[in-house]
């Protein structure tokens, strides 16, 4: 008897010969990534495991590796591999992979990086399924294998007319050797069939029939519910709480303090058959909280400090070019302006969630999250195990926009469960959700410009004030400013300075994170600039972005000829230079930005009536993110709904904290733009540049918030400087 020794990847293979079919393990060696990271350089070395499986009828099952938020990457990723795969969609079937990093590699939703990451990695993966198969052909018939051709799952020889269908050579694939990724040759983008045209999200016919595919859906043998109930002041923890008379009441099978501990919040969980009994249990419950040093943080002390800091020297810098101050003083013309922006709820629609199973010290997880590696990590450390003994199931997650980046709920499941022994499904309620989030920061601007005799821009001062915690010198999570930031590296005498303000509110990445707010800011004053020296507010964009960049360090910096070609495509589709025949009380606005490797510029039309109601009459968008669209109709929905999220954010959202929590806790208080406040035509227009692709999810975002303050001045002469437009009295018509 001999003994053969077999490793995961022969073990992968050989066992899916058992149904007559194929499952090709794709073993990446390390590959350098594509550039265009945002300032961060080249991507880390990605080694997935991509998996595809052909049955004997031609079928073919592709997993999505990523987490699916919305976005559409459990389709985008496996239209990749089936591109250089050579088949027909139709024939596709796609299955959510768990996490598994040895198998898949990096796994995360977030920062607009599922295109960048895995452009080439994918195809190669479905080009290294086909040349598999081109391998079994060729042996069969004893052709040479460059006599063959593929075409909608179907191997070819011409010479000898003979064909095969994929699965007919499924078996005889999976037995030959894997090739090289490094030498595979790709399709000519001339060639493809199925990246670059309109494909529907494969969940899209689920989604229609109500079909269970989020994680608030998941349901568990013998599972209970649990709520979870967080002191009202961040950070806050509780002292003791009527656990008994919880317990009394029906339904009800646990009640118990959780004490706070790294990524667990301290609070009471409540447990019971069903998760009303332990939403309804929760009203009558009776706790004393340490409401700890958060207590002190509120809007008006935060408004107020910044408004101290600005009348003071700035604490640090954060770019300073020739002499900003010095060319302020001998500038024509300056113009002096603060702009604000206020804390922001991501308020998904689906609150967090979490199931989570604990038996024989090993953890299981239902759960949609944007990085499911840490929050498996997080568990382990909650429930005192090894991350390798945590499986993760990943759920389709009802919106996200970076608060599933924070996995705070997921330990708060893992612990419950581990405490009752059964499977726990652990939910927030809305209140939970709005009050308890990682909050996009507020923040502060304070401009000083500096324009020649000819309106040309030859000065530029921000003094940013923004948050921290602790006695550090750091901004808080998502509240710093780059040193790029747009006309930096443009203007010759430039100064960014920063001072910060001392706080405990939760803040972290919402949709384009820091960009959201900045570019309202930026964006808003550049057109301010440009009406103060005369100029058309595209001409005055188009001039500075024409000029030499400084040289020095440009990693991740806008590249400004891109930009202004989105600028003028825009400004010709939006027929700009006819605006002045608009009727009264209408206007256009222009911005743009870039972010997350893409560049966007946006015109919104308005109408404003004489009672400060808005009506978004069209909003017209150009977008540069590479030489590629993958899926054209995801692509579109991608850019508008980011447009739509922006006007919301730009008209009536705002988190005002007092005491140290949430003012808002509800839709009631925090009026997400309903279907009548969406402009009837959002025109999206792709600018194709000789650049690798990147996402969308995110830069489409920022610039439409300015372009709708400076349509509003257009409209009414009124320059708003702070968001929402609410506070100046305008509203949705």
């Amino acid at each position: 008897m001999s003994t053969a020794t077999v490793n995961r990847r022969t073990f992968l293979r050989v066992s899916a010969l058992a149904g007559g079919g194929m499952m090709v393990a794709a073993y990446l060696e390390p590959v350098g990534l594509l550039a265009q990271r945002g300032g961060r350089g080249s991507a880390p070395p990605l080694d997935p495991d991509a998996f595809v499986t052909i049955a004997t009828d031609g079928t073919v099952t592709i997993v999505g590796k990523n987490p699916e938020i919305g976005q559409g990457i459990k389709t985008m990723l496996p239209m990749l591999i089936a591109e250089e795969l050579d088949v027909d969609w139709d024939v596709v079937r796609v299955v959510q992979g768990d996490l598994d990093s040895s198998k898949y590699g990096a796994q995360s939703a977030g920062g607009s990086r599922a295109t960048p990451s895995n452009w080439t990695p994918m195809r190669q993966v479905g080009a290294a399924a086909r040349a598999q198969l081109l391998a079994a052909a060729a042996e069969q018939w004893r052709v040479p294998v460059t006599e063959l051709t593929t075409a909608s799952g179907r191997v070819m020889h011409a010479s000898s007319s003979r064909s095969a269908g994929y699965g007919q050579l499924a078996s005889a694939a999976a037995r030959m050797p894997q090739p090289d990724l490094e030498t595979l040759q790709l399709k000519d983008p001339k060639d493809y069939k199925i990246i670059g045209t309109a494909v529907t999200g494969v969940d899209t016919p689920a989604l229609v029939r109500g079909a269970r595919l989020f994680g608030i859906d998941v349901k568990r043998p013998g599972m209970k519910y649990a709520v979870f109930e967080h002191c009202p002041v961040f950070e806050g923890s509780a002292v003791r709480a009527n656990l008994d008379a919880i317990k009394a009441m029906p339904g009800i099978t646990h009640a118990f303090i959780v004490e706070p501990q790294p990524g667990v919040s301290g609070g009471v969980a409540i447990v019971a058959d069903q998760w009303w009994y332990a939403e309804n249990a929760r009203k009558s419950l009776q706790v004393t909280w340490d409401n700890g040093p958060a207590a002190t943080d509120s809007t008006a002390r935060f408004d107020a400090e910044a408004k101290a800091l600005s009348a003071r020297p700035a604490e640090s810098s954060i770019r300073a070019d020739g002499d900003a101050a010095a060319a302020l003083g001998r500038a024509a013309k300056t113009v002096e302006a603060a702009y604000a922006y206020p804390f922001l709820s991501h308020a998904p629609l689906e609150p967090m969630n979490c199931t989570a199973e604990f038996a024989n010290g090993k953890l299981e997880l239902w759960v949609g999250t944007q990085i499911p590696a840490g929050g498996a990590q997080a568990c382990a450390r909650a429930v005192g195990i090894e991350p390798g003994d945590v499986t993760l199931h990943l759920e389709r997650m009802g919106g996200g926009f970076g608060r599933r980046l924070t996995n705070d709920y997921l330990p708060e499941a893992a612990v419950i469960a581990k405490t009752v022994g059964a499977p726990v499904h652990m939910r927030w309620s809305r209140e939970d959700d709005m009050g308890h989030d990682f909050y996009r920061p507020a923040g502060y601007h304070f401009f000083k410009g500096g324009l020649d005799a000819s309106g040309r821009l030859v000065a530029f001062h921000d003094h940013f004030v923004s948050f921290k915690t602790g006695d550090g010198n750091r901004p808080a999570s998502s509240a710093s400013m780059g040193s790029n930031e747009f006309p930096a590296r443009l203007v010759p005498d430039l100064a960014l300075d920063q001072s910060l303000i001392s706080f405990n509110t939760p803040t972290g990445a919402m949709r384009a994170p820091g960009s959201n707010a900045i570019a309202f800011a930026y964006q808003s004053f550049i057109d301010e600039l440009a009406h103060a020296g005369g100029q058309d507010p595209v001409a005055f964009r188009l001039e500075i972005l024409g000029r030499t960049p400084l040289a020095g360090d440009a990693r991740g910096a806008m590249d400004p000829a891109r930009m202004a070609g989105v600028v003028r495509l825009v400004a010709d589709k939006s027929g700009w230079a006819d605006r002045g025949r608009l009727p009264k009380g209408t206007g256009m606005g222009i911005a743009f930005y870039y972010s997350h490797s893409g560049y966007f510029a946006e015109v919104v039309q308005a109408t404003v009536d004489a009672n400060k109601r808005v009506k978004v009459d069209k909003v017209w968008m150009a977008g540069d993110i590479g030489r590629q669209i993958i899926n054209t109709q995801a692509a579109e929905r991608q850019a508008q709904g980011s447009m739509i999220d922006g006007l919301g954010q730009a008209m009536a959202l705002e988190i005002t904290i007092d005491g140290g929590q949430a003012v808002q806790k509800n839709f009631d208080d925090y009026a997400l733009p309903r279907m009548r406040h969406t402009p009837p035509v959002i025109e999206c227009h792709w600018l194709t540049s000789d650049n690798d692709p990147t996402g969308l999810g995110e830069p489409a975002l920022p610039p439409v918030l300015p372009a709708l303050a400076n349509a509003i001045f257009a409209a009414t002469g009124d320059r708003v400087r702070t968001l929402p437009l609410s506070k100046s009295g305008y509203r949705w018509a």
